[in-house]
């Protein structure tokens, strides 16, 4: 199956972020056989911010994502997200790029589900 994963919420502060990353990492390990894409959108870019440091015991966006695309996941931010918030592409986390509105249509059109988180 191939899914796709839109994420809106920044990587601290609410758990929405971080549960979509959990829930699209279980997708790709599920059987195997799922194809798994996730698009982040405003402040969800900031979760693709490479060496994050965060209190010793608490999640961490940057290796969690690592994980997920270590795994096959692909990882694609909002260029005009990034821009916003002043993120440059050698700022992201490796396996994780620019994207664009016309990326996230293609996506949308390929995915046999989306999901909205």
């Amino acid at each position: 199956m191939k899914i796709l994963f839109v994420l809106h919420d920044p990587p601290y502060g609410t758990e929405r972020t971080y549960n979509g990353i959990r829930w699209a990492r279980q997708m790709v390990d599920a059987d195997g056989a799922n194809e798994v894409r996730v698009f982040m959108f405003g402040d969800a870019v900031a979760a693709t911010a490479s060496g994050q440091k965060v209190p010793n015991g608490y999640y961490n966006l940057d290796k969690m994502i690592t994980a997920f695309t270590d795994k096959g996941g692909v990882v694609g931010n909002c260029g005009a997200c990034m821009d916003a918030r002043g993120m440059a592409e050698d700022r992201i986390v490796p396996g994780t790029h620019r994207s664009s509105m016309v990326e996230l249509a293609e996506w949308t059109a390929w995915a046999d589900k989306v999901i909205n988180v």
